[in-house]
């Protein structure tokens, strides 16, 4: 067996290690000090996929480790590691990890310097729009992510951030402003290349969520040198229906349009059981070097519990895409 083989192997089995053995750990006596502020957890997935034009696969989609500290003073800390694809199934090479790979999602210390003033450093997600800050397996509803949440513009950067919370009459006014400081040093092979990224963010309301995305990046390989884009993203709850939608709009240097993309997803609770939700999303998303797709999701989640998701689903429309491929698609997530 080769030798990056037996590691990435060896990899799942110290993580899992480390989520049993923290499990297990409870303190023994209420005693604070720094290394208790420590706490370790994470999420995995596993899934079979049925593409329309490929063969069937089936593989550990992730198993990320987060490691959080928090203590009584004004720092906190978190980090996420993931192992993407470790082990995955198909006809061709029956058993293989030729698709793993270690990421480090986030890395980043906070400061909160007052009531509405935090400040961050490090490897962080960028809060754009809704599904890139919550995209975690158990924490959302289907399989497959949006394209245009993953496609349009950089999902992570390492550098700095200004967030906080300003209070209103019922409600408050969330913010963040961020820049990079450091651009990325390894992109997977599907990864597009981001850099030189700044933006902000607001989001408002109570009822109806509203957000408000302005962006400003560098892509490589592209004709325009530098992009600006718009988002708006909305979430909201008509007694226990879920409705969230997404839209984002580029620009290059010259104010001409240069990709753009939307999607609206609900989920409905189905009279077939406790926990089960209809969900429904359907896409429009476009690139300069990918044209113009279209694409719609019909499938059933089931909240086994708060933290453990099944996920059934079809997927169809125009184009595949290396996440998103069309045609069924089954998952477990477990948050644990």
């Amino acid at each position: 067996m080769p030798l990056i083989n037996k590691f990435r192997i060896s990899s799942v089995a110290v993580l899992l290690l480390l989520c049993k053995v923290a499990y297990a750990e409870e303190p023994s006596a209420p005693q604070k000090g720094v290394m208790d502020g420590f706490r370790l957890g994470g999420y995995t997935s596993a899934g079979i996929t049925v593409p329309r034009a490929s063969e069937a696969s089936a593989a550990i989609n992730e198993i990320s480790l987060i490691l959080t500290w928090e203590n009584e003073s004004r720092f906190k800390f978190f980090g996420e590691l993931e192992l993407e694809k470790p082990l995955t199934w198909d006809d061709d090479n029956k058993f293989h990890s030729k698709q793993s790979n270690i990421d480090l999602e986030r890395f980043y210390l906070d400061y909160n310097l007052s009531d509405n003033i935090n400040l961050r450093g490090g490897r962080f997600l960028t809060p754009t729009g809704r599904w890139n800050q919550l995209h975690a397996s158990p924490l959302v509803w289907t399989s497959s992510r949006p394209v245009a949440t993953s496609r349009l513009f950089p999902t992570a950067i390492n550098g700095i951030m200004s967030f906080g919370a300003i209070p209103l009459n019922t409600s408050a006014l969330e913010y963040s402003v961020y820049i990079e400081t450091l651009k990325d040093q390894d992109l997977s092979q599907d990864e597009i290349n981001f850099k030189n990224t700044k933006g902000a963010r607001i989001a408002f309301g109570q009822q109806a969520n509203i957000g408000v995305n302005l962006m400003s990046f560098e892509e490589k390989n592209t004709t325009s040198s530098r992009y600006h884009m718009l988002g708006l993203d909305f979430l909201t709850h008509y007694r226990e229906v879920e409705v969230l939608g997404e839209a984002f709009q580029r620009w290059d240097k010259h104010n001409n349009s240069s990709g753009y993309g939307a999607y609206l997803q609900t989920a409905i609770p189905l009279p077939i059981g406790t926990n089960w939700y209809g969900i429904t999303r359907i896409e429009t998303f476009q690139r300069p070097d990918e044209g113009h797709q279209q694409r719609w999701l019909l499938g059933a989640t089931w909240r086994i519990k708060p933290a453990q998701l099944l996920k059934l689903e079809f997927t169809g429309g125009s184009a595949d895409q290396p996440e998103s491929p069309r045609g069924f698609l089954a998952s477990f997530a477990v948050l644990f």
